[in-house]
């Protein structure tokens, strides 16, 4: 039997959930170490080299970024009760902070959503971008944090909207607004400047960085000469040092969960300062999204029943049928498991999260 019939045969077992925990596990272990052996290029000075032709294959690209529709079907408009069934009270769908290891799920979505305030220099009375604000998390957040501040979030999703804008209602928020476009083709135009704009985890779904930040500068306010200056704050996930791209012929992942997507080296977005200035960089151990996966996988499992019945019908509504439901239920489970495994990988050091913080030229 050939590798991609092998291959076929243990992507059916899992879409079924007939592949223990505790067997894969260690398979997806293994596979993480082997993805170290393909980024190694054998020395810094061979690696370095592939890194510099890396970026400028990147900042070739005619888009800022690529297959955002399939960006929607595998994560962003899947039914958004079975999300909620799986996240924290906040709905965040990014890394949370677990300072101790001991925190609540609950605990360690506000300890990061306050690192963000802090680090992002926020304060109540500005005009403030969240890109790429999921099923907002944050946006909720500063809008109910900062009453006198401006929020304005942009999403690719249109489900994602309907989210917020019903739980801004529920919460009397009205200084909350949320926009639905693609980065792509969506532009201010000059219309509306922001003194912070703040991104969590959206950068990994984009390509032409150089292109992407020279937009997101022109949304900055300008500083004016006794003013504060207008700030980006950036939340991504990474590697230590290598950034690669998922591609469809990578395996599981880059075809079910991430196609297009982008895993960023730590020090990649220093190479694309043409508009920005940084200004400080953190990294967050990996154990920290480690854990984060594991509490989403827990509230999975133990709202499954819910949550499964959330996606058939969701799968009814788009004219599928019940096992498709069944299908991504496991998937999901398969993708927060493999996640894990990755961040938790020697103790967080090799993938982890980092943070962020540019002034505009």
């Amino acid at each position: 039997m050939s590798l991609d019939s092998v291959l076929e045969v243990g992507y059916k077992l899992l879409d079924q959930g007939l592949i223990p925990d505790f067997v894969l596990r260690p398979v997806i272990r293994a596979l993480c170490r082997q993805r170290l052996r393909e980024i190694d290029h054998g020395s810094f000075e061979a690696s370095h080299t592939a890194k510099m032709k890396w970026i400028e294959q990147v900042k070739a690209r005619d888009t800022i970024a690529d297959l955002t529709k399939k960006a929607n079907e595998q994560h962003y408009e899947v039914s958004t009760n079975f999300i909620l069934s799986c996240l924290g009270p906040y709905a965040k769908y990014s890394s949370c902070l677990y300072p101790t290891g001991k925190e609540t799920l609950e605990e360690a979505e506000v300890l990061m959503l306050e690192s963000y305030c802090e680090k992002a220099q926020l304060k109540d009375g500005q005009d403030v971008l969240d890109l790429g604000c999921g099923w907002g998390s944050l946006s909720l957040y500063l809008a109910q944090k900062y009453p006198k501040s401006r929020i304005v979030g942009l999403s690719n999703s249109s489900t994602q909207k309907l989210h917020i804008d019903s739980s801004a209602k529920t919460q009397s928020l009205s200084n909350l607004e949320i926009i639905t476009a693609d980065v792509n083709s969506f532009d201010f135009s000059g219309s509306r400047h922001f003194d912070r704009i703040l991104s969590i985890e959206m950068f990994e779904h984009m390509k032409n960085y150089e292109s992407l930040l020279r937009k997101v500068s022109s949304w900055l306010k300008p500083t004016p000469p006794d003013g504060d200056e207008a700030l980006l704050f950036v939340h991504i996930f990474c590697h230590k040092t290598t950034p690669y791209h998922f591609e469809e012929g990578d395996g599981w992942m880059a075809q079910t969960f991430f196609t297009g997507g982008t895993m960023p080296s730590h020090d990649l977005l220093l190479y694309f300062q043409s508009d920005l200035t940084l200004i400080r960089s953190w990294y967050l151990s990996g154990e920290h999204y480690s854990r984060t996966l594991e509490d989403w996988l827990a509230r999975q499992d133990k709202n499954a029943k819910q949550g499964l019945a959330e996606l058939e019908k969701d799968a009814v509504a788009k004219g599928f049928s019940s096992s498709e439901a069944r299908t991504k239920f496991n998937r999901f489970r398969v993708f927060y498991i493999a996640c894990s495994e990755l961040f938790a990988l020697n103790r967080g050091q090799e993938w982890g999260v980092g943070h962020y913080l540019f002034k505009r030229k």
